[in-house]
């Protein structure tokens, strides 16, 4: 058997900016602050969320009831773990398997994601959560339009828009 000069070369993603900045950069940093106001911050981000029922949970004590804190920073857990998965998982690998299978699920995340919002679409704002972008606050940023753009970004890719060939591996950043 002959020798060998080390590991086979590996092929990696020759990824459009778009992908690389969206995927690798921006998404994990929303994705960090949702947690920070998930657990750090969890009155504001009910107020955002729906001012009238954080008024009426916060009322008799200025505190965040026991239950919805606990649920908050799970919910920071899962917000934390969206942001390594996209920061870490993804950047460790040129592997389009890897990259499709992760960004497939957090397609599926998106969609679940929106269609929790469903409550917040009943009377008195109506569908408008999902469209009405003038009457839209700070948290509807995040949780609407901002949960569009990586949705559609995540079909493009697996769609495979803009996708060139396989190229050498390097370090995707």
């Amino acid at each position: 058997m002959a020798p060998s000069n080390g590991p086979p070369p590996q092929t990696g993603l020759a990824l459009p900016l778009i992908y690389r900045l969206f995927f690798l950069v921006l998404e994990p940093v929303s994705a960090l602050v949702g947690a920070y106001f998930c657990h750090a911050r969890q009155a504001r981000y009910l107020t955002l969320l729906d001012a009238s029922s954080a008024a009426a949970a916060t009322y008799a004590t200025g505190a965040v009831p026991l239950g919805t804190s606990v649920a908050l920073s799970q919910l920071a857990a899962m917000y934390l773990f969206f942001a390594l998965n996209e920061a870490v998982v993804l950047r460790s690998t040129g592997d389009l398997r890897v990259w499709r299978a992760v960004l497939a699920v957090l397609l599926l995340a998106d969609l679940a994601h929106l269609y929790a919002l469903r409550a917040l679409a009943a009377p008195p704002r109506g569908s408008g959560v999902y469209h009405d972008v003038l009457a839209w606050n700070a948290a509807d940023w995040g949780n609407v339009p901002w949960v569009y753009a990586g949705a559609a970004l995540r079909v493009c890719f697996l769609a495979g828009v803009g996708m060139g060939t396989t190229a050498p591996a390097k370090k995707l950043q």
